[in-house]
């Protein structure tokens, strides 16, 4: 397979062979898969480096692994053009929403996703985890202004910490115990047209 690799002259090409090989890719042991994983990302990265226009190249996959998500059918977590993940948990962003505001400590709280904690996509928010309670005051004044990291800064409070606190306290890390990881669910791939 990677021998085949080398005979790629284009990233659409890159792409056909992907979907060819991936059935077969899948039979060999973890170690072998990571070899081709691996000399694949190498041979993506110097072909789409090569062409001028990368914008108009074809959709290649993100990733030749079996690790499959119910959602998107691709784990988008061990990408070889890494996606950040949009994690949802709507009882997480039901106990936020049942903290105090972090500004004046009023109730009931809405709960706030940090557009600045993830880069932006079209349409979608941050993932769940990147949530804190503001007051519907403050939450209106928050989306009002235009830099949201200057506005937490300017009132002092450490918001990225506090939405990491709050998703520690509904998402405890596992031990060395053995507690089980606890499922969470990818926002689903609207570029793919699942549900």
């Amino acid at each position: 397979m990677i021998a085949q690799l080398k005979g790629l002259n284009s990233a659409e090409e890159a792409a056909d062979w992907a979907h060819r090989v991936l059935a077969s890719k899948d039979s060999l042991d973890s170690a072998d898969a990571k070899q081709v994983e691996l000399a694949f990302q190498l041979k993506l990265s110097t072909l789409v480096t090569d062409q001028p226009n990368v914008a108009a190249q074809p959709e290649v996959p993100r990733r030749l692994h079996r690790g499959r998500n119910r959602a998107t059918g691709v784990n988008k977590t061990v990408s070889a053009l890494p996606v950040p993940r949009r994690i949802r948990d709507r009882e997480h962003v039901k106990s936020v929403a049942k903290q105090p505001c972090l500004v004046c400590g009023r109730r009931p709280a809405d709960a706030h996703h940090l557009r600045f904690a993830q880069p932006p996509t079209l349409g979608r928010k941050v993932s769940d985890e990147f949530t804190v309670p503001l007051c519907r005051g403050h939450h209106r004044e928050v989306h009002r202004c235009g830099d949201e990291a200057a506005w937490w800064d300017k009132s002092g409070i450490d918001a990225a910490a506090a939405a990491r606190a709050l998703w520690l306290k509904s998402h405890p890390l596992p031990s060395k115990s053995g507690t089980p990881e606890l499922k969470l669910q990818n926002e689903p791939n609207l570029a793919s047209g699942a549900p």
